[in-house]
């Protein structure tokens, strides 16, 4: 799974969402990709799951490029445990995605296979996806 080579803070605040993506909403590697309707957090889980969807479809043909890493530290407190006691320990990490967000490329296979298996991929994330072309 994706996690971080080093943090600056092992334990970050939840933060809020923004409204559009920034940047990583236009096609740069493949000619296919798969683009976020509505923004969320996305875990490390999700994103290998996907990536294994998509590179099991095309049988490891082609070209596939992950647009997202994983890079916020989320904590979470034992279960059955009293509110105080301050912060849990860290659990998982987390990729920060707003709406219009390129999450996977793909290149070096047909429209119709890619088409495919960005949908089986797309059923691994926690919100709905779009299929996009180059033009």
């Amino acid at each position: 799974m994706l996690t971080p080579k080093k943090l600056k803070h092992r334990k970050e605040f939840r933060g809020t969402l923004s409204n559009i993506a920034q940047r990583g909403y236009t096609l740069n590697f493949g000619r296919f990709g798969l683009k976020v309707e509505a923004g969320g957090w996305i875990t490390a889980r999700q994103i290998e799951a996907a990536r294994r969807a998509a590179t099991r479809y095309v049988k490891r043909g082609g070209e596939i490029w992950i647009r997202v890493f994983p890079s916020k530290p989320v904590t979470q407190k034992p279960p059955e445990t009293g509110m105080g006691g301050g912060k849990g320990a860290l659990d998982h990490f987390v990729a920060v995605v707003d709406p219009g967000r390129i999450l996977m490329e793909m290149d070096g296979v047909s429209e119709e296979v890619a088409k495919e298996a960005l949908r089986l991929a797309s059923f691994k994330f926690p919100f709905k996806t779009r299929f996009i072309k180059k033009d």
